[in-house]
């Protein structure tokens, strides 16, 4: 059975039009809650947001939802996506609710849960609401209603976590770091983290309006924070996302650093403290040269589907704990249950103040291979998969990259194209050999 609402990560949409709508919020959330009472008389579901402007809107459906089914409501107000994770596991609460598009513009929205334990939900719960959402409601009367209470020092319990994820032993004090919160969830929790552990912080991208989340700014748009960076001579740069689950990070030089390169440094420096790191998960997109470098440093490594979610699963099965995707999702499962922007920075900057070397040093044995993705748009009913000629010339460019590169080809899950992607050490040997693939598919 397929999932009619639910994607990889939540229901998403642009807000005014299905699902993100006032009046499905309303109806999901009281699906919702009688999932939630099968099990339990009085749950209790903590709610988090990012700052769109929507999100007042669909919070207020949402609590009306729950409080319909007979559940408690808790409203933490603007907090990122792993501080709700993180606070649902604290409270002992039944469920988790963000609502939030991540690092989508201001005019989408999204509604995604967490577990009691703070982790993402399995499709069969998602298969479970949506049965229920078909349902007729059942309404509960007066005596059964749930209440909704705020949760005002949300934002101070979060910033405690965090900081309690860097070494007690170490400070930031003498760095001068620039912290873009991305006009996002973070804005007024991402600097005080930083602060509070000694650094001096400039902060870009923390005056939201409820329409400038993402616009120009935060890990999507690192050129701001490149610009930042070197205006104000500091020593580090850290953008989030919307929801402050994705991280990218600059040096003083202006240089950026993708996700990769920061899971290849999370399991170094666990390595050098003398941890046991057995193995880390990627995705397919994740570069060959930290596949490389980390077997190099007898780590096994695995790649997951595109998605935070898959990689989670991976690391689950594997009893791993630290795995990643370069568009800067990283998971460290023994400091937190799902990633976190502002944690996964703090494991970066952790490992330079520890060493006492920068970024680039750190990795100074890793060189990205390039990479070039090619979109190509399909036919109407054309089966790329029964190609021949596709597959004959697939059979020949793995044979000429041999060891020395890669060759991912993958179907788009929301466009009629396939995305051609190819690394090798040579650049332009990648740029040809991606052309072969692109050009034998539109012939």
């Amino acid at each position: 059975m397929s999932r009619q609402y639910f994607g990889t990560d939540g229901i998403r949409g642009t807000v005014g039009q299905s699902p993100i709508t006032p009046d499905f919020a309303l109806r999901l959330a009281h699906a919702v809650g009688r999932v939630l009472k099968r099990t339990e008389a009085k749950p209790t579901v903590l709610i988090g947001k990012d700052t769109r402007i929507s999100g007042y809107m669909l919070e207020s459906a949402l609590a009306a939802g729950f409080t319909s089914a007979g559940v408690d409501v808790v409203l933490l107000g603007p907090l990122p996506t792993p501080g709700v994770a993180y606070l649902t596991r604290a409270q002992r609460a039944s469920l988790g609710v963000v609502i939030s598009a991540s690092h989508n513009a201001f005019a989408d929205n999204g509604i995604k849960f967490f577990s009691a334990q703070g982790t993402k939900l399995d499709d069969a719960w998602e298969l479970d609401v949506e049965a229920v959402l078909a349902e007729p409601p059942t309404w509960s009367d007066s005596a059964g209603l749930g209440k909704a209470r705020r949760l005002d020092d949300a934002a101070g319990r979060y910033i405690e976590f965090c900081k309690s994820t860097f070494a007690t032993d170490l400070s930031l004090k003498e760095l001068r770091i620039v912290v873009d919160g991305a006009h996002g969830a973070a804005y007024h929790i991402a600097p005080l983290v930083f602060h509070e552990l000694g650094a001096e912080v400039i902060a870009i991208g923390c005056e939201p309006d409820g329409m400038n989340i993402n616009d120009q700014v935060g890990a999507t748009h690192p050129e701001a924070l490149i610009a930042a960076v070197k205006a104000h001579r500091a020593d580090y740069g850290i953008a989030l996302d919307g929801d402050a689950d994705r991280l990218q990070l600059v040096d003083a030089k202006g240089r950026l650093f993708n996700g990769d390169e920061v899971l290849f440094l999370m399991v170094k420096e666990r390595l050098e403290r003398g941890e046991h790191v057995p193995g880390a998960v990627g995705t397919l997109m994740t570069n060959m040269a930290v596949e490389l470098a980390l077997r190099q440093k007898g780590v096994e490594f695995v790649r997951a589907k595109v998605g935070d979610r898959y990689v989670l699963e991976e690391l689950e099965k594997r009893g791993w704990l630290l795995g990643g995707e370069g568009s800067g999702h990283l998971l460290a499962l023994d400091k937190h249950t799902t990633g976190d922007g502002l944690i996964s920075a703090l494991q970066v900057l952790q490992a330079c103040v520890r060493s006492g070397k920068t970024i680039a040093a750190l990795l100074s044995e890793v060189v990205l291979f390039p990479q070039t993705l090619i979109n190509v748009r399909l036919k109407p009913g054309q089966d790329w998969r029964a190609s021949t000629a596709l597959a004959a010339e697939t059979r020949a460019v793995e044979a000429e990259l041999g060891d020395h590169g890669r060759l991912l080809i993958r179907a788009s899950g929301t466009e009629p194209l396939i995305r051609v992607m190819v690394e090798a050490r040579d650049a332009q040997q990648a740029r040809a050999c991606a052309e072969r693939i692109a050009n034998t598919v539109r012939a």
